[in-house]
């Protein structure tokens, strides 16, 4: 796989950063709120980076996952860092055992496309609004954020995302002149994660899996697996995964992330959308990212919040806002019929307050419709 070197090589480095707009926010949240070491965090991000840009050879995306970090980071005085790995170690458990039973299949089966299109309509909806919160702390960057990338977004010669990031470093020495010393006496030390069984009681395993684990379920359900699966499916019909093979790879990754010090982590149809964007084609942009994370987790792990502050939080929100855009879109290709719009727009509206109700609420309202139990 080459990973550089002409026009289409040099879009996929720009698609390498096109999850930043998720990734960043709660990996420092993590760390700063939740006093996670940041090395086994990046450690993790990285090696599953490159395994499943190498494996998939599609830019599925690796992210924190949402309900879990927004539980964590909302709370940190109650949350601790053995919750967190207790979380992962259910949810790594739980999509092993879906997957390997076969049973993730059967939902995928009976789960249909108006109620797909409308999780990921509600989550790209969802992104859009994210990420103009974020940009509106400082609007005036933002919109040059904003024009520069719509100027750009086809461009290969001077891929939009690679300029967005260096508008955004000029921005982060614009508001902190003195960055650039400070980023002159990085900390440079090679570390290796400790692992974690050690550091975690019974009863943070308990409330980890009760507290975290059981709510973050439903939300990984729609977005990171069934709406995942049927995002790759759709835009790499050569290159087609099955919700078994997903399910699975959320148990083998969260189980190692968490031995690792690591946070749970899940595919995602908003990152996948955030990387195809800014022009990933291939699983090359993950491994690019996957690389870089790594290194940065073994040698500048006692400087990460330093280094992330070369992306300021507007241009994070312009990414996130694009990410979504694209993620919305994925609604073109379905049957205007009165019946399946219906399902989808009520779909997309409840995924925007809770994914796991809005999935169950479209497939029940799709079926209900379909035996004629209600009629719009």
């Amino acid at each position: 796989m080459r990973l550089w070197g002409n026009d289409y090589n040099k879009m996929e480095f720009a698609g390498a950063f096109g999850d930043l707009g998720t990734l960043i926010p709660f990996v420092v949240g993590y760390i700063t709120l939740n006093n996670i070491d940041p090395l086994g965090i990046l450690v993790a991000f990285g090696i599953f980076k490159i395994f499943v840009g190498l494996y998939f050879r599609t830019p599925i995306p690796i992210q924190p996952m949402k309900a879990i970090g927004g539980m964590a980071i909302a709370h940190p005085g109650s949350i601790t860092p053995g919750m967190i790995w207790g979380s992962g170690i259910f949810t790594g458990l739980f999509w092993l055992l879906m997957g390997v039973t076969g049973a993730i299949s059967w939902i995928e089966k009976v789960t249909t496309k108006p109620v797909i299109r409308g999780i990921m309509l509600g989550l790209g909806l969802s992104f859009i609004m994210e990420g103009l919160g974020m940009m509106k702390t400082q609007p005036l960057f933002a919109i040059g954020g904003v024009v520069l990338t719509f100027l750009l977004l086809n461009n290969r010669r001077f891929p939009a995302m690679l300029v967005l990031l260096g508008y955004g470093m000029a921005v982060a020495l614009i508001q902190n002149p003195l960055l650039i010393e400070e980023l002159s006496h990085l900390s440079i030390r090679f570390r290796l994660p400790e692992l974690t069984f050690g550091k975690m009681t019974w009863k943070e395993l308990l409330a980890g899996f009760v507290m975290l684990g059981l709510p973050q379920a439903p939300l990984t359900l729609g977005n990171a697996i069934i709406g995942m699966v049927a995002e790759n499916n759709a835009h790499f019909p050569d290159r087609k995964v099955t919700a078994k093979t997903i399910s699975i790879d959320h148990g083998v990754m969260n189980l190692i992330s968490t031995c690792l010090g690591g946070i749970p982590m899940c595919h995602g149809a908003g990152g996948m959308a955030g990387h195809i964007r800014f022009g990933a084609r291939t699983g090359g942009a993950l491994v690019i990212l996957g690389v870089m994370v790594l290194l940065i987790g073994l040698f500048l792990s006692d400087s990460v919040v330093l280094l992330f502050q070369v992306f300021p939080r507007p241009i994070l929100g312009v990414i996130l806002f694009f990410a979504g855009v694209e993620l919305a879109l994925v609604v073109q290709d379905i049957k205007l019929k009165k019946t399946n719009l219906f399902v989808l727009l009520v779909t997309a509206g409840t995924a925007m307050w809770n994914m796991g109700v809005a999935y169950l609420a479209g497939l029940i309202l799709y079926y209900g419709l379909q035996r004629r139990w209600v009629k719009v």
